[in-house]
């Protein structure tokens, strides 16, 4: 084996790298850097979906408000249901949803009711349709029947007073439907993170723009703006930046004052990471820029003022696997959400994974079921961080953590679904 001849640093395509922090402590650094926004907002209900409540849901109602029948059938009082044998009632009258019967119910007496409406005064329980006779203004019952079924008290799933929402809850639209069943028009949110993004490099072009030799059109924008979107981001595009120290320290200082998070994409690997290292010391401080993982080792964390920075790699799938895993967590904290738990899960490989370890690996897989009901999972192909096709064909990451080498075809791994990671929070 031959001795090498160079002082040479690691690189992308060594698998081990003494500076790299673990996911875990990227993680845990990033956390402990980040302050949940405490500004607030008034908006209207249905404006609401998707956002976080700065304060607490009190119902001023009971829900339901009334006393109400469970099932179609009729309201008696238990007193007239049989001990033994069979007995008959009047029918007096009918109580429908929106149309109450108003008067008390007598000794000897029925009213036909239907699911949701008024139980009458004097009723205190619903005998189901189908449980009894009906027929010439009388319904006959047997002694099956027993005092209180199915009825709904008033304020049986929701009491005044109750605090039917916490602080901090995502809105979803089962959320905003029990606020609109509440009768409330708006509520307090917390306000949306500010997001300023840009693409930094000589050979990016915008769309529209004419390409010359060794130019490409900037992609990693477009990706952002999606996956920002989704999350609900106030966001602020930036467009492409030029390799040039005094277009980006501009662009910095500008997009500091006005976001709470920078988010830039290339400009981070080892080439270029001293040039924007020392731009960003200059106008804020750099926590990290390498990550022992693939793809996205050159990922940089600081801040740029009171705004967090984060430098992305510059490869599109990077880009999107470095978001997912450590730019959503932040936002989501800067939010008000609590942590998301991580859900993993077990899948048999259909083939073999090439890997070395040193690093965690997210390669882009398809996980399906098989006809035995077990779930398996196939990598989409090359796995190159350039490939942005296979993060379109993909459903999961495969996750292979770093002490892992090359997995065998029919062995078990851990895959995480891009449904409900890539979908945003709800």
């Amino acid at each position: 084996m031959n001795t090498p001849l160079l002082n040479t640093q690691p690189s992308c395509d060594d698998d081990f790298d003494p500076a790299s922090l673990t996911c875990a402590e990227a993680l845990a650094q990033i956390s402990a850097q980040i302050r949940p926004i405490e500004d607030l907002e008034q908006v209207a209900l249905r404006s609401a979906l998707g956002r976080v409540l700065g304060a607490p849901v009190i119902s001023r109602i009971n829900v339901p408000g009334h006393i109400n029948s469970a099932m179609d059938g009729y309201a008696v009082r238990a007193e007239d249901i049989p001990v033994d044998g069979i007995a008959s009632l009047k029918v007096a009258g009918s109580s429908f949803a929106g149309r109450p019967w108003l008067e008390p119910l007598t000794a000897g007496s029925a009213v036909r009711i239907m699911t949701g409406a008024v139980v009458p005064e004097g009723a205190d329980t619903i005998l189901p349709q189908e449980q009894v006779e009906a027929g010439d203004g009388q319904i006959r019952l047997d002694g099956r029947h027993k005092r209180g079924q199915h009825v709904r008290a008033a304020g049986e799933d929701i009491a005044i007073g109750d605090e039917v929402l916490c602080k901090g809850q995502f809105v979803n639209p089962a959320e905003l439907g029990l606020l609109a069943s509440l009768g409330i028009p708006e509520v307090t949110v917390i306000r949306r993170p500010r997001v300023a993004f840009f693409s930094t490099g000589d050979e990016l072009r915008s769309l529209g723009e004419t390409l010359r030799p060794g130019d490409v059109h900037d992609s990693n924008r477009y990706t952002l703006h999606g996956m920002l979107t989704r999350i609900g981001a106030e966001m602020i595009d930036m467009g492409v930046v030029v390799d040039d120290p005094e277009a980006l320290a501009a662009a910095f200082a500008r997009a500091s004052k006005v976001a709470d998070v920078v988010i830039t994409s290339g400009g981070v690997s080892v080439g270029e990471a001293d040039y924007t290292r020392e731009i960003l010391t200059r106008l804020g401080q750099v926590h990290f820029w390498k990550i022992a993982m693939k793809p996205g080792r050159p990922l940089a964390f600081g801040h740029l003022g009171k705004a967090l920075f984060f430098g992305l790699p510059g490869n599109p799938v990077s880009v999107m696997v470095t978001f997912y895993e450590f730019v959503q967590p932040a936002l989501r904290r800067l939010m008000g959400l609590e942590p998301a738990p991580r859900i993993l899960l077990k899948a048999r490989t259909v083939g073999e994974l090439k890997k070395r370890p040193g690093r965690i690996e997210f390669q882009r897989g398809i996980l399906h079921q098989s006809a035995d009901g077990a779930l398996e999972v196939r990598a989409t192909g090359d796995q190159g961080s350039g490939i942005l096709s296979s993060m379109v064909q993909a459903n999961c990451f495969i996750v292979l953590d770093m002490d892992t080498g090359k997995v065998p075809a029919g062995s078990l791994v851990e895959v995480e679904l891009f449904n409900g990671l890539v979908q945003g929070f709800c």
